[in-house]
């Protein structure tokens, strides 16, 4: 018979150098790490292909299924998979001692503040990167990308805000939260932080092209330097939701009515 000493717990493993590499190892091997060495090969399956890149099309949101309601139960669970793994992000640093309140600024102390931080990431990153997509296309180094092409169901737009929500939560905890910090704790440089949080956030979206890259990688030097700078994570959580709602829902809105949109 096993007595309850026989199964309890041994004492705590302290964290090494070693270990936080395995761990960042495998958290991004099964989360965004992984997503970014699918995204190459799909790069690179489209440099191959006979028609040049701004005449592929490549969608983001898209049907998962054929029956209505099975689609949007689809679309839920990733949704609810893509938050799971933010929270583990999480999970792991609270877990390793880290005060997610005063390192990440995940507290409610500012709230009117976060959002206006947030909303004015949002403008300062989504203009230029829509400029930046544009001219991308233009030049050919691009694929064109279609947000979202759900069937026009009434659970639509709801399942478009949530998508963006979980992006905005999954990447800003994940790509600049877990990652900056676990490399600060590395003792890396902070120059090496920012790149190697940017690098990561470019290569997930190398599926849509060079420009695709490109933009975000932009975009993940602002973030991470602004996280280092402030340590408050709201306010990137809130940018990118905005930014991933305007893309979604605009798309799906307007794909077809305004000439500028390709």
């Amino acid at each position: 018979m096993t007595t309850p000493d026989a199964v309890a717990p041994g004492p705590a493993r302290p964290y090494s150098r070693r270990s936080l590499w395995i761990e960042l190892s495998i958290v991004f091997a099964v989360t965004l790490g992984m997503s970014g060495a699918f995204s190459l090969l799909n790069l690179v399956d489209a440099l191959l292909a006979p028609a040049p890149l701004a005449s592929q099309t490549v969608a983001i949101v898209t049907p998962q299924a054929q029956a209505s309601l099975i689609d949007l139960l689809k679309q839920l669970l990733s949704i609810l998979r893509g938050l799971a793994w933010g929270a583990l992000g999480l999970y792991l640093l609270w877990r390793g001692g880290v005060n997610l309140r005063q390192r990440l600024g995940l507290d409610a102390r500012r709230p009117w503040t976060d959002l206006a931080w947030g909303a004015g990431l949002a403008a300062v990153i989504g203009i230029p990167g829509l400029l930046l997509y544009l001219a991308a296309v233009k030049l050919g180094i691009n694929l064109t990308v279609a947000p979202a092409t759900l069937n026009d169901v009434w659970w639509r737009l709801p399942v478009l805000v949530l998508a963006a929500i979980e992006n905005g939560f999954l990447e800003e905890v994940l790509v600049v939260g877990y990652l900056v910090t676990r490399l600060e704790q590395l003792r890396l440089p902070g120059w090496a932080v920012i790149a190697v949080s940017a690098v990561l956030r470019g290569s997930y979206h190398l599926y849509q092209g060079f420009g695709g890259f490109l933009g975000n990688a932009i975009m993940g030097v602002v973030f991470a330097y602004w996280f280092r700078r402030t340590r408050r994570l709201w306010p990137l959580i809130i940018a990118h939701s905005v930014l991933d709602i305007v893309a979604f829902a605009g798309y799906a809105l307007l794909a077809g009515h305004v000439s500028w949109l390709p």
